[in-house]
């Protein structure tokens, strides 16, 4: 995953204030012992989004945890043996979007910068990207590291619109290369918050997945 670092994508000193004692508090939140099982719940139901909305084959996004994050190993592997390209990220040196190599079970994982690991495989464009996050509200706003890396890489790949209601507008593919890719925060219901300091950078998502429901945002 991303360590947290200071943000290339400056926010103004109150708001960087105001992100940063959110982040506080929400750190703890996702450590609190209750989370292992509602972790099983989360994973579930993000690898039902998947079979639901995207065809074998598809590369998702996923992440690599590092200590006290949300562990989606056993989520990579599900989607794996259902046919799905599993993507992980590789983190690059500060102002750069975050680089997608593929993984499958078995493959061997390089230390990267700040903690992360990274899988030996060839880089790959994602079809559909899932987004940690410390935080989020409703409207779809996300509480983020600090480092920036997701507002780059989300910006970078042009995230879609589409909340997986009705058909889906085109395949994977075709939405990519439209530049529009599909992507979903994920995390538990504890780390929902009332509004997300937001500032010019902070993209929403269409779709929030927690253990207990899948929120399509601003509605």
């Amino acid at each position: 995953m991303v360590a947290p670092h200071a943000s290339a994508l400056s926010d103004p000193p109150e708001l960087a204030q105001a992100k940063a004692v959110l982040r506080h508090r929400l750190r703890a939140v996702r450590a609190h012992p209750t989370a292992a099982h509602a972790t099983g719940e989360l994973c579930r139901r993000m690898a039902g989004w998947v079979r639901s909305h995207l065809r074998p084959g598809a590369l998702v996004a996923a992440t690599w945890p590092l200590p006290g994050e949300i562990d989606l190993r056993g989520l990579c592997a599900d989607l794996h043996a259902d046919g799905y390209g599993v993507l992980l990220p590789e983190t690059l040196p500060r102002g750069h979007a975050l680089r997608f190599r593929r993984w499958h079970p078995g493959t061997p994982m390089h230390p990267g910068r700040f903690g992360t690991h990274y899988p030996d495989g060839p880089v790959a464009r994602p079809d559909f990207v899932f987004v940690p996050l410390l935080g989020f509200d409703r409207r779809g706003f996300r509480l983020g590291y600090g480092g920036g890396y997701y507002d780059r890489t989300l910006a970078e790949l042009g995230v879609g619109t589409w909340d997986g209601s009705g058909a889906e507008p085109a395949g994977p593919r075709e939405a990519v290369s439209r530049g529009a890719v599909p992507a979903a925060g994920y995390g538990l219901a504890a780390q929902e918050v009332p509004a997300v300091p937001v500032g010019p950078h902070d993209i929403p998502l269409p779709v929030i997945v927690t253990e207990h429901e899948t929120i399509r945002c601003g509605r």
